[in-house]
């Protein structure tokens, strides 16, 4: 929490014990926001000569951002210290930090699949069109209804169109929410 000076100098003691051995300078500032009753907390880093500041603020730790982080932070906390054990059918690797694990679970999702990005339906090549959208094997059909349809064009104008100012503002208030996005 950053109402604590105390609390925050006991993260920052963490932080710097995991970062020894990284070949970055980081170097953390406190200050008292008198504003909020809280504490700012800035961090610089230099790295290869690239620098970067962090500030962490009431606003930051407050935002539905930051909660969602804190979920993931606990939920990778649940699977223990590095290194991990990844065991995928038969084939089983020893990823040595939480960056490898991402990566190697990536590339484990991406084997044997091939994106490929349309405009519209227009652009598929026969074939892929009736791989995707035509075969009636595979595709699924779902009936759309308009439950309220002056709140469903005020969306639809939001998102589709020519302003971009409400479009971000849509997107940025409802991107965390959002629960099934077709891509």
């Amino acid at each position: 929490t950053l109402k604590s000076e105390k609390e925050v100098k006991r993260a920052i003691d963490t932080v710097k014990k995991a970062l020894k051995g990284i070949k970055a300078t980081v170097e953390f500032q406190v200050e008292k926001d008198p504003e909020h009753g809280s504490i700012n907390l800035s961090c610089s880093s230099a790295t290869n000569g690239s620098r970067l500041e962090t500030r962490l603020d009431l606003e930051l730790v407050s935002s539905a951002q930051f909660e969602e982080l804190r979920k993931l932070a606990q939920q990778l906390g649940a699977l223990g210290a590095p290194p991990f054990q990844l065991k995928t059918g038969e084939e089983s690797k020893e990823v040595g930090g939480y960056s490898q694990l991402v990566q190697e679970i990536f590339a484990f999702g991406k084997k044997g699949v091939e994106i490929q990005r349309y405009k519209g339906l227009g652009e598929m090549n026969p074939e892929q069109l009736w791989e995707t959208t035509m075969n009636p094997e595979s595709r699924t059909l779902l009936q759309v209804r308009v439950e309220d349809a002056v709140k469903a064009d005020e969306i639809f104008t939001v998102l589709m169109g020519d302003q971009v100012e409400p479009r971000r503002e849509f997107i940025q208030k409802n991107a965390l929410s959002v629960t099934n996005l077709d891509i």
